[in-house]
C-alpha cells in the first residue's frame, strides 16, 4: 500500500473516530507497519498545521479537531453545553489523584485534611477519575486514578506532561490562585 493511501486512509479513521486512535488500533485497521503509520501521521500533522482542521496528539492517541484559533467561531455554530466548572475542592482533589495516584480516598482526606466523599462522586460522574481497583491496606479500600477524559479536559498527552509542582508554600498558593482564576 502506497503512502498517500495510508495517508487518506488515516484522514478518514480520523475524521470519524469519537475517542483518540493509537498506533495499535490504526495499525489494526491498515495491516501495515507501524513506521509508516506514524511516517503518514506526522506528514498529516505537517500538512494541517495551518489549515482549519489538526490533527493532534492527546491521552495516548492521534485526533482530528477544529484549529484553536477558529474556537470562538465553532462555538457560535455549535451552541456547546456550558462548560462544566469544577470546584475548589474538586480542583484540589483531583491534582492530589493526579499527582498521587492511584491513591486512596483516606490517603487524599489525610492530603487535604477534609472528608472528600461527595467530591470523589462528582469526579467520578464526570469521568475525571475512575476507581483503579482495590488496595491490599486494610478494609480493602478502592484506589482511584486519572482518566483519559481527565487528560483530553485538560489538553495533556499523558500524565509526564502534567507541569512540575511548586517547591515553596508561595509558588504553590499562587498556582492554587492561578487556578481557581483568581
Amino acid at each position: 500500500m502506497e503512502s498517500s493511501q495510508v495517508k487518506n486512509i488515516i484522514e478518514s479513521l480520523l475524521f470519524v473516530a469519537r475517542k483518540p486512535l493509537s498506533l495499535e488500533e490504526i495499525g489494526e485497521v491498515l495491516a501495515v507497519p507501524g513506521e509508516l503509520i506514524l511516517f503518514c501521521l506526522d506528514e498529516l500533522i505537517l500538512e494541517n498545521e495551518k489549515r482549519g482542521i489538526k490533527i493532534v496528539k492527546v491521552a495516548g492517541g492521534y485526533l482530528m479537531g477544529t484549529n484553536p484559533e477558529n474556537s470562538e467561531y465553532v462555538e457560535k455554530i455549535l451552541h456547546p453545553k456550558v462548560e462544566t466548572r469544577l470546584s475548589p475542592q474538586a480542583l484540589e482533589t483531583l491534582s492530589v489523584i493526579a499527582y498521587k495516584q492511584p491513591v486512596t480516598r483516606a490517603e487524599i482526606e489525610k492530603l487535604r485534611g477534609v472528608d472528600c466523599g461527595g467530591v470523589l462522586d462528582t469526579l467520578l460522574s464526570k469521568k475525571l477519575v475512575r476507581e483503579m481497583g482495590r488496595s491490599d491496606a486494610v478494609g480493602h479500600p478502592y484506589i482511584y486514578g486519572t482518566t483519559p477524559e481527565f487528560l483530553r479536559h485538560f489538553g495533556l498527552h499523558d500524565l509526564s506532561t502534567l507541569p512540575a509542582l511548586p517547591t515553596t508554600q508561595s509558588g504553590q498558593e499562587n498556582l492554587i490562585k492561578f487556578a481557581l482564576h483568581e
